[in-house]
């Protein structure tokens, strides 16, 4: 039977028998890629060092054959099958693809048979031939299992048994299993197995093993298909003693002589004592031996004179196959397979010989040769038995190439001497034996070619230190360069600090950071030299600088591992935790910052090993530490302190101007460190003294510092944290930076003119950390700007000024102040551009001239003077005035004169601040830095009228109540003749609202006013102003009161006053002759020292006590105060008492919850009784009575539709007794107590109502005097049935 599998189209990819013919020249182990500018196609080598590989092909699938080369020229391919040329172009089916030797062979509807064979491709140009391995191509075969009869197996219980399979041979060989007829394996074990070749053995029979059902399987997997031979049926015959076979099959001993049937163990296969097994070297061997005997023998395996291979071997079918790996030579020898049972042992030898296909011991290798020189092509290989080697040239065996002087072969090699340009060739060295062979090609290039270095120029190599560093240089020329190794101009030689590899590869065993640097190497042979540069980095290593530590938290607290990393500062190492060697869970409780690991809320299953690894690119570190988890128990506070200092200060990657400083962090004693600060101290110029030099995060434990020269260093850090500083580290040892020439200039250079004929020059010196070094000096240089002359110089030291005397007034200089030391000058310094010395200027502005814009305002103007005569920087001019006189009156004396500073160029301006009507002088003068120049010629102008000042000492009395008198002073500033004076006033009701306003004019010389016929007790405002021919000047005001003088009695001004007291606040009205403005109400507790308590009443003449405590009595009044809080008016003071507090007593009937509450329920009987009155209604219109007169029974009435009326209705369900129902259990209803009944009021007949069976009956004690004869149907009523009826 064929089981068929996937039938789809599919492509045989034989890429095991690909030709790879590369680009390039071989030269010890390194592809030299051609200039394509110069050089021809040369053939790479190709070593093949399998056996032919044999392909079984699927006849439905296309056929593909792998062979690809490059070159230049382009190589062409040819392929020869069985050792003939195959000529592709002939075969339609074959097509070899462009610019490749890749075969595809289209096999459908063809017979795959006709493509069988040994195919071969050959890749050529100009230069040479390559051929490739041979390829085996065969199809694959399935046929069908012969037909035949197979008559059952009649065997004895206890007996041996092997069932055989003897599947069809196909291509290749299947894969045999045995099954029964549900697809299931048959089970196997030590009794029962299938053995190598597919037949299944029974060391002894059970009755278990009758069956007819033992199906042989054969899986054939090219083409996917399944086969089974016929069933066969084993019968097992039962003649042992039944007792004797339960003893055995229960394991208990069986004592006296041996059962009929036991038996020691005899080998089944391999038969007999001893055989031979044949393996090739590399294979896997396979040793079989299955015995019969009874009891089941145990098989168990040794080697004769050795011990089996450790790790290479393995057993398998229940000890009873020995399988070997990767063959060796050693494994050859004797194997013992013992057999034992209870009754007996036997053994059986198998003598492995193995043999070898041939295995390369030096494959031929690339030679590249210069003309005239000598070369040889070695070609070893071993196998057994031992290879033929034979040589070929260009795909043609030697012997039968064209005959070559310069060739000969000795010894199997092949020797070349005094080649000539033009002969390169591709040799193929053929060592084969009857289990194989091997082909190797070798490409001869002869060719003059100046030396390459094929490594990066200006490679950068990094290492870390006290590691190996190899600096590559690969080159290539012919003849063969020779490599000189150079660092810093010096040549280096092989011996204990470098080693030079026969590859040309500079080793340096143990790295160190002096080994950085720039090496260079030269590739040299008799056509040229050539160069290239090589860059090591020797880097510092990557460290934890502390172990994480083992760590025991509470539960459902949180975990904190640090993984601080102290590293190059060029390397950026990354961080990978694991937990127990795996994966961090994928737990949001775990966080992972810079450098630690939180876990938050642990859990018992949080317990392990945590591992932190820090990668960088060159190397790594790592740090585990256990997590036990606990109970929680109270948890001591927390005490926060200062971190300790830092620890363990190195400094590395030192330089000429940077250093690299790190440390290890001490104790962040509970709070974490935010900050490291880095102090120095330069024990020669300051001793003693710390400065602050840099800070980092205080996640970093390294710092890169950069130097000044000429400083003796020490270096010390403090950590910070939210407590406070830690004290210093210990400090670094000290670190000397060479002297140096200055490589900054002084600053602030200035130059200041400080007298008409000198000009000093100032500048600030440098630091002690600034000067690089001794001897440190200051060349100070000038000269006039636009001037050609050279500059003048001078060296000072330990200055900061130089005065240069005898310079013309106000030149430019420019001038320059240059550090310099015993190491040189500094960097060339700016120029400062300055002046010498300003002299007063010598001229008066001229023209000046005022024009008056207003009473206060006014604009002067004058020429500028000549910039040569400033005899300096023009500041600007200075514009003096001042007040002689005014017009009105004659002033006691002039004013001080007033200054006013014009800046720059500008030539007028406007004054402002005058007095109108007054004369004034005014003159200019120009100004420098120097002082101020003469003066000009006074100019006199005169300003005009403007409005008066203010009225001074403005009063109001009164002299009754209704008048006032008005009185105040003349303006202090007339500005003019006065013309009068205007004023205004009107009254100020109680609520600050004002009232009409009246004007009057008065004349000049008045200096008060009585104003008559005024409102009492009333108070007015009064506005004055002084008037000139301008107008009205500023206005002055005030307020007064028509009021006598005397106070009137108390109580005057009030009327009566009333009160009335409720439970705690008292309303207290009264009657006021007055202005409410002032009134307030005053109230102590009676016969208490306590002060009294004043509320203002606002404007009304009734106000309410509040706050007043029950059963207390009051004395209370009411009073008028003025405007200096004093009391004017008061009434008499009232006695009031406040009732005390009567308990209230509820009235239910009043409360709203009762009043609800009875509501609902009369509306609730309300409701009852209009379905009563409703059902009552629609009951008088039951045909009952001629119902019940028919004697039909009630329960199976239809309703009936025709006539309007419906017939008496019974549900079963009806004749449930109800919650509350009274209905006896045999159905029966008492009578009740009472014979009033609806129905009396009603129309019907005798008071049922059996619509719901219920409702009637409730209210009624009238029932039916028939219901222990079962005529009727009743039930017993119920206000829940009644609510039922209702809904």
């Amino acid at each position: 039977v064929t089981h068929p599998a996937m039938d789809r189209k599919r492509s045989c990819m034989l890429c095991g028998g690909a030709v790879m013919l590369l680009l390039g020249h071989m030269i010890n182990a390194l592809e030299v890629p051609l200039d394509p500018l110069k050089y021809e196609f040369s053939i790479h080598n190709i070593a093949f060092s399998k056996s032919p590989k044999d392909y079984i092909i699927d006849p439905r699938e296309n056929i593909i054959i792998h062979c690809e080369a490059k070159g230049k020229p382009h190589p062409s391919f040819s392929w020869t099958r069985n050792g003939i040329h195959f000529d592709v172009e002939k075969d339609s089916k074959v097509i070899l693809k462009p610019n490749s030797g890749t075969l595809v062979i289209d096999i459908s509807g063809e017979k795959a048979e006709a493509y069988e064979g040994v195919y071969q491709c050959i890749a050529r140009n100009e230069h040479g031939s390559a051929l490739s391995n041979n390829i085996v191509i065969r199809q694959s075969r399935s046929p069908l299992w012969s037909k035949e009869k197979i008559e059952p197996i009649t065997v004895q219980r206890g007996m041996s048994l092997v069932l055989q399979c003897r599947p069809p041979a196909g291509l290749p060989p299947p894969i045999i299993f045995w099954m029964d007829n549900n697809f299931q394996r048959l089970p196997q074990n030590s009794r029962v197995s299938q053995a190598l070749n597919g037949d299944l053995y029974f060391s002894n029979v059970l009755m278990d093993d009758n069956r007819n059902d033992y199906i042989c399987y054969a899986r054939f997997p090219h083409t996917q298909t399944i086969q089974q031979k016929q069933p066969i049926t084993v019968n097992v015959l039962d003649t042992m003693n039944d007792t004797v076979l339960a003893a055995f099959l229960n394991g208990s001993d069986f004592w006296g002589d041996s059962p009929s049937g036991e038996r020691a163990p005899t080998f089944m296969q391999p038969p007999g004592m001893h055989s031979t097994s044949m393996v090739l070297k590399g294979d896997a061997l396979q040793l079989e031996c299955i015995a019969d005997g009874l009891p089941t023998p145990d098989i168990s395996w040794s080697k004769v004179n050795g011990d089996l291979p450790s790790g290479r071997f393995s057993f398998h079918s229940f000890q009873k196959t020995l399988k070997i790996t990767e063959v060796t030579e050693a494994d050859g020898g004797d194997y013992r397979c013992l057999a034992k049972n209870r009754l007996g042992s036997n053994h059986h030898i198998i003598t492995v010989v193995v043999r070898a296909a041939p295995f390369w011991i030096s494959a031929p290798q690339n030679l590249i040769l210069a003309p005239k020189e000598s070369g040889m092509l070695t070609c070893r290989a071993d196998g057994n038995p031992k290879p033929t080697v034979t040589w070929s040239v260009n795909g043609i065996p030697i012997e039968n190439s064209h005959k070559d002087p310069s060739r000969k072969i000795e010894n199997g090699n092949i020797i070349l001497s005094d080649v000539q340009t033009g002969s390169s060739a591709v040799y193929q060295c053929n060592a084969s034996n009857e289990y194989g062979y091997l082909l190797g090609n070798a490409f001869v290039s002869i060719l003059a070619e100046p030396p390459r270095v094929l490594t990066p120029p200006n490679h950068v190599y990094s290492v870390i230190t006290n590691s190996r560093a190899l600096l590559d240089c690969a080159s290539f020329g012919s003849p063969l360069p020779k490599i000189t190794w150079f660092k810093d101009g010096q040549s280096i030689v092989d011996g204990d600090l470098y080693i030079i590899h026969k590859n040309n590869t500079l080793e340096i065993n143990v790295a160190r950071p002096v080994n950085s640097g720039k090496y260079t190497c030269i590739a040299s042979n008799s056509l040229g030299n050539k160069e290239n540069h090589i860059y090591l980095e020797v880097k510092e290593p990557t460290r934890i600088l502390r172990q994480l530590g083992y760590k025991v938290v509470q539960r459902n607290s949180m975990a904190v591992f640090e993984c601080k990393v102290k590293h190059d500062p060029t390397l950026f190492p990354s961080m990978i935790w694991l937990k127990d060697n795996m994966e961090l869970p994928d737990d949001s409780r775990f966080e992972v910052g810079s450098d630690s690991l939180t876990i938050h809320d642990v859990g018992e299953d949080d317990e392990g090993n945590y591992t932190c690894i820090r990668n960088t690119t060159l190397d790594q570190d790592s740090a585990s530490a256990m997590l036990t988890v606990v109970e929680a128990t109270p948890t001591p506070p927390v005490i926060m302190e200062q971190p300790d200092p830092p620890t363990d200060l190195e400094l590395t990657d030192q330089r000429e101007h940077s250093v690299q400083l790190t440390w290890t962090p001490g104790d962040e004693n509970n709070s974490p460190i935010q900050l490291f600060l880095i102090q120095y101290e330069d024990s020669l110029h300051e001793p003693g003294v710390w400065v602050n030099m840099t800070e980092v995060s205080g996640t970093s434990t390294t710092a890169h510092l950069e130097l000044s020269p000429y400083v003796y260093y020490s270096f010390r850090v403090l950590a910070l944290n939210e407590v406070g500083l830690s004290e210093p580290s210990a400090p670094s040892r000290q670190y000397r930076t060479n002297p140096a020439q200055p490589e900054v200039s002084p600053s602030e250079v200035e130059v200041i003119g400080t007298s008409p004929d000198s000009m000093t020059i100032t500048w600030r010196e440098l630091t002690g950390l600034e000067s690089n070094g001794p001897g440190l000096q200051y060349k100070v240089s000038w000269r006039q700007e636009d001037v050609d002359q050279q500059w003048t110089s001078l060296t000072l030291a330990n200055v900061s000024l130089y005065v240069v005397t005898g310079t013309p007034t106000f030149t430019p200089y420019e001038v320059t102040v240059q550090a310099v030391n015993d190491y040189g000058p500094g960097p060339r310094p700016e120029v400062v551009l300055g002046y010498s010395g300003e002299d007063l200027p010598t001229v008066a502005p001229e023209n000046v001239k005022v024009s008056v814009q207003n009473g206060t305002v006014a604009e002067v103007s004058w020429d500028a003077v000549p910039l040569s005569t400033v005899q300096g920087r023009l500041n600007g001019y200075k514009v003096s005035y001042w007040k002689m006189r005014s017009l009105h009156k004659q002033d006691p004396e002039p004013e001080k004169p007033q200054e006013l500073i014009f800046h720059g160029n500008e030539t007028e301006g406007l004054l402002f601040g005058l007095h109108p009507y007054s004369q004034y002088t005014l003159n200019i003068r120009a100004f420098n830095g120097k002082g101020d120049g003469p003066t000009s010629s006074n100019q006199i102008f005169e300003t005009p009228e403007g409005v008066p000042g203010p009225p001074a000492d403005l009063k109001v009395q009164n002299l009754n109540l209704d008048s006032l008198v008005v009185k105040w002073v003349p303006p202090v500033e007339y500005n003019g003749h006065l013309t009068g004076y205007l004023l205004k006033y009107q009254p100020i009701n109680t609520t600050d609202e004002l009232g009409p306003l009246k004007e009057l004019l008065l004349a000049a010389n008045e200096t008060s006013i009585t104003l008559d016929n005024l409102k009492h007790s009333t108070r007015y405002k009064f506005y004055l102003n002084a008037k000139t021919i301008k107008g009205s000047g500023p206005t002055v005001t005030e307020e007064g009161v028509t009021i006598m003088d005397e106070v009137p009695p108390a109580g005057r001004m009030f009327g009566s006053v009333n009160s009335s007291v409720e439970e705690d606040h008292a309303v207290i009205s009264w009657e006021y002759l007055g202005p409410d403005r002032n009134v307030y109400v005053e109230y102590v507790v009676d016969n208490s020292k306590e002060p009294w308590k004043t509320e203002f009443v606002n404007g009304t003449r009734t106000y309410q006590i509040r706050g007043l405590k029950p059963g207390m009595s009051y004395r209370v009044r009411v009073v008028a105060k003025d405007h200096s809080d004093a009391t004017v008016h008061s009434t008499e003071e009232l006695l009031i008492t406040v009732p005390a507090m009567t308990s209230k007593q509820v009235d239910i009937a009043t409360q709203g919850w009762f009043i609800g509450l009875m509501c609902a329920i009369a509306l609730l009987i309300l409701v009852l009784l209009i379905v009563c009155f409703i059902k009552r209604n629609k009951g008088g219109k039951y045909p009952v009575k001629e119902k019940e007169d028919a004697h039909q029974d009630p329960e199976i009435q239809p309703m009936k539709e025709d006539d309007g009326t419906f017939g008496e209705y019974s549900d079963t369900e009806d004749h449930k007794p109800l919650k509350g129902s009274r209905t006896p259990s045999n159905g029966t209803v008492k009578k009740d107590d009472s014979d009033d009944s609806l129905v009396d009021y009603g129309e019907g007949g005798d008071g049922q109502f059996n619509e719901d069976g219920s409702f009637i009956g409730q209210y009624s004690g009238k029932k039916e005097k028939d219901t222990a004869e079962g005529n009727e149907s009743s039930e017993a009523p119920s206000p829940v049935n009644a609510m039922n009826s209702f809904v």
